[in-house]
């Protein structure tokens, strides 16, 4: 039984190639549930990201919804232009205002999560242009969630990952590749020999 029920990924400039390859590389039994925020401009179209993500990804994509709720073994996809925060019963989208220029932010989404699951949740910062995520991680290291920073050296934007480990949030730093080797490992998930 993964003590993991939740993961929050936080990406922005070239996140949604990275977050391809790790959905691709995960197997379509994963239990826990995989919620992203993934920066894009308020006015891309509505589905477009959960038809691209689909087309590698094992496991079910969706937008998240106002009051869903949260299953294990999905994909959800914070909706443009809309702050997507995680609460013990399920999602909330806000249009407060941006935060750091972003909206969905990675850091509300990240502070929800760990607010709401605590240990039980992994947080993991991907590429991207941006500060965006540094606070959040930090939150979810503080109350138990464990914390991973794609290593700044295989990003194609260096910057939200370099933040996230100048603010101390990274428990570990991964080469995009080892990602989901090291998401089933934590998950209790045999990795069959797949590459890491």
């Amino acid at each position: 039984m993964t003590p993991y029920e939740l993961i929050a990924i936080g990406a922005s400039w070239g996140g949604l190639s990275a977050t391809q390859q790790i959905l691709s590389g995960l197997p379509a039994d994963f239990p826990p549930a995989i919620v992203l925020a993934q920066h894009r401009a308020a006015d891309s179209r509505r589905g477009g990201l959960v038809s691209v993500l689909s087309a590698r990804s094992p496991l079910p994509v969706c937008e998240a919804g106002d009051k869903d709720g949260i299953q294990g073994g999905r994909v959800y996809v914070a909706p443009p232009d809309y702050h997507l925060l995680v609460e013990p019963d399920g999602f909330a989208l806000s249009i407060d205002e941006p935060v750091g220029f972003s909206r969905p932010s990675i850091d509300v989404l990240m502070e929800s999560a760990a607010d709401a699951y605590g240990s039980r949740m992994i947080g993991v910062i991907l590429t991207g242009a941006s500060a965006d995520g540094a606070a959040g991680l930090e939150l979810v290291r503080r109350r138990g969630g464990l914390t991973i920073v794609q290593d700044p050296a295989t990003a194609e934007r260096s910057e939200m990952p370099a933040a996230a480990i100048a603010a101390g949030a990274a428990e570990r730093v991964v080469p995009l590749a080892g990602i989901a080797p090291l998401l089933m490992d934590a998950c209790g998930q045999p990795t069959g020999g797949r590459a890491a």
